[in-house]
């Protein structure tokens, strides 16, 4: 939720108080974030800041490091010039990191958004176990810190993306059903691990990647829209009135389980016939080339991408299986329609993939479903973030921490011990 401190509040309240002046920070760093560069005056003019205040504001952020001058913009042919400022934390970075069922992939950006570190390992979590899976994790998070310190930015929070049912505030995961984990501290145990002082934040990798398009992707700004994952496990991450929904427990999403076939095959939470066992990763494969069963070894990535080939060459078997897919999908996806009516489905992983051949059968079928028909105008899109949304909203998760608590910055940050 936006904090915005009125002029009347303003001079209502004490200018000293570090709670208002926090707030304050946090308004002008939210408005640089979405507005990319902007002079003193116009940034009093859009929060209903007192012209003195941004003044001071921006002084403290430039002291900070958080903001930079970019530059004269001259308003008008006899108005004065105006220097403006821009997001800047070169030295503060984001570490955004999913580990799901067949890979653990990386995300890291400094606060102004410059990538620092992007990577995706193949790693079978589901047969490693919790513990396994958490050294692995560590690993992994460790190389992305030192490459984004090489980089000269220092990591000041990590975002961590799960497939499964996530407590927020405790940083637990509660079910992770097909990677069988069961209320695992994950927040606590990483953050050991890696003798971070620093926060360690989990979420449902499906609300991540959702937050991660609404910011940047491709319906970025779109206020209406659900996210959904394309892995071996099928989840929903949804944006209402750009807000993510998470319901009274932050178990919302997980439309993955909708039952839509009760006569279906088993799924991994245990139910039968739940939506993402006729469109997951796995189902794909299992249609499309039955002679080579689903290994989570595999990069998902190559696995589709060597379907893809066979759907370019007219290999008929994998048409008639992603056609089906693309039903199944269409689907659910008028089941989300009917529920949330968003402007836009997007889909990610090997969705995105695939989707010149399977997003014309979800779109006719979704168009087929949906109760309003026409009026509804919702539409299937491809993610541009490939298998990466995920983490990618992990390391947003993080900056808006930071943008929310900017004092909260210390520089430098203690050193990860060792492993």
């Amino acid at each position: 939720m936006e904090h915005h401190v009125t002029r009347a509040a303003e001079a209502a309240a004490p200018t000293s108080s570090p709670m208002l002046r926090q707030t304050n920070l946090s308004l002008v760093l939210r408005h640089l974030r979405d507005h990319v560069s902007k002079s003193r005056a116009d940034i009093a003019e859009a929060t209903g800041l007192h012209r003195a205040t941004v003044s001071n504001l921006v002084a403290e952020l430039l002291e900070r490091r958080l903001v930079r001058e970019t530059g004269i913009e001259h308003v008008g042919a006899i108005g004065r010039p105006r220097r403006s400022v821009a997001l800047h934390g070169a030295h503060v970075g984001a570490l955004g990191l999913e580990i799901n069922v067949d890979y653990i992939s990386v995300h890291g950006s400094d606060l102004s958004g410059r990538v620092l570190v992007e990577r995706r390992v193949g790693f079978d979590t589901m047969a490693s176990g919790p513990d396994r899976s958490l050294r692995r994790l560590s690993r992994v998070a460790r190389e992305a810190v030192e490459a984004m310190k090489r980089a000269g930015a220092v990591p000041a929070g990590l975002g961590v993306a799960v497939p499964g049912l996530v407590d927020v505030a405790r940083g637990v995961v509660t079910f992770a059903p097909n990677l069988d984990w069961h209320d695992l501290p994950l927040a606590a145990r990483l953050s050991t691990a890696l003798g971070l002082s620093v926060p360690v934040m989990v979420d449902n990798d499906a609300n991540l990647a959702a937050l991660a398009e609404h910011t940047s992707g491709v319906a970025a700004g779109t206020p209406h829209l659900v996210y959904l994952t394309g892995e071996v496990g099928v989840g929903g991450g949804i944006i209402i009135d750009g807000k993510l929904l998470r319901g009274a427990d932050g178990f919302s999403g997980e439309v993955g389980h909708l039952p839509v076939d009760p006569g279906g095959a088993r799924c991994g939470c245990g139910r039968h016939g739940c939506w993402e066992t006729k469109v997951g990763l796995a189902a794909l494969v299992r249609m499309a080339m039955p002679e080579r069963p689903y290994q989570p070894v595999t990069d998902p990535e190559e696995r589709a991408t060597e379907i893809a080939r066979g759907l370019a060459a007219g290999d008929r078997r994998m048409l008639e299986a992603v056609a089906e897919v693309g039903r199944w999908l269409g689907l659910g996806g008028s089941i989300v329609a009917n529920l949330f009516n968003p402007r836009v489905i997007v889909v990610g992983g090997y969705f995105a993939t695939l989707a010149e051949w399977l997003l014309p059968h979800a779109q006719a079928e979704l168009e087929r479903l949906v109760v309003a028909g026409p009026a509804a105008q919702c539409r299937f899109t491809a993610s541009n973030f490939g298998f990466g949304a995920a983490s990618r909203g992990a390391a947003s998760m993080v900056i808006n921490r930071l943008i929310d608590h900017p004092t909260t910055i210390m520089d430098p940050i203690p050193r990860l011990a060792a492993y």
